[in-house]
């Protein structure tokens, strides 16, 4: 182009280069959008945004019980008086299990006070780890993996049976209370996938979608299924069973510190006695 077009020609490129990048930030963003929205509707984190209602606002009453406050001086006791906000996690934790399984507002304050920090802080850790039920889930919160080794293993069909017997869909909470449903990443058993965690405690592995209906239909009874794998493995052993470690290893099982001191204090006086040697 001549020198009396290039302005004019430069403008219309960088105009084209600007309308295009937009448009890719518009596409980005609607993506970010769906997956914010579609995690819940998948039973996945629970949103980060506080949702207040009767139970849950800042002055519904909470504090801890006269056994539970020995527990919190105990676990405060552990770190100097000045890190006591290391003690936020297991205090969140102790407050959710004596409130039923949930972490209200009132409770996360009640933390805050005790440690001496700023609620917001509390509230930063309560959001962040999705064990934090920052709303009321049914008696027993079915927690299934989802990811990949699960996945691969028939996760998705073990949570459609559990839709299907429970009559709710993932994120969601039977009438009576009962049952909670969400997908969660991995829990650590892979080996033995696929698998659910009830209550953030109580593991159940190698499901199948005729088991995990037993295992439903237990926790409705009353009882609880025992735990771990729902087949005959023993553990996370293999089909062939043990193939290794099968006799304890040979000793010793750890370093004799009083012989390697010796040994160590005996090569330092032979390495002086030979110096003084070769100074003489």
């Amino acid at each position: 182009p001549t020198q009396s077009t290039w302005g004019p020609a430069i403008a219309n490129k960088m105009l084209r280069a600007l309308a295009y990048r937009c448009a890719r930030l518009t596409q980005a963003q609607k993506q970010v959008a769906s997956l914010h929205s579609s995690a819940p509707a998948l039973g996945g984190h629970a949103l980060v945004t506080h949702r207040v209602s009767e139970d849950n606002t800042d002055q519904a009453p909470f504090d801890f019980t006269v056994e539970n406050y020995k527990t919190v001086n105990w676990y405060l006791s552990k770190y100097p008086s000045n890190y006591k906000q290391s003690a936020a996690i297991p205090l969140l934790r102790l407050a959710q299990e004596q409130n039923n399984n949930f972490l209200s507002l009132a409770a996360m304050n009640k933390v805050a006070k005790i440690l001496e920090m700023p609620p917001i802080k509390v509230y930063e850790v309560a959001s962040f780890y999705t064990m934090f039920n920052r709303e009321r889930v049914g008696k027993h919160h079915l927690q299934i993996c989802g990811t990949t080794p699960c996945m691969l293993q028939g996760a998705r069909d073990i949570m459609h049976a559990c839709e299907k017997h429970l009559g709710i869909h993932m994120g969601e909470t039977t009438k009576d209370g009962m049952f909670t449903l969400q997908e969660v990443e991995c829990l650590g058993a892979c080996v033995n996938a696929p698998m659910l965690q009830v209550n953030n405690e109580l593991f159940y592995e190698d499901l199948t979608p005729e088991n995990v209906v037993t295992l439903l239909e237990t926790f409705k009874a009353g009882k609880q299924p025992k735990v771990g794998p729902q087949n005959h493995r023993k553990n996370s052993i293999g089909p062939q069973g043990r193939t290794s470690l099968n006799s304890p290893p040979p000793g010793p099982a750890s370093r004799d510190i009083d012989a390697l001191r010796a040994a160590e204090e005996k090569r330092k006086a032979d390495a002086a006695a030979a110096a003084a040697a070769a100074a003489a």
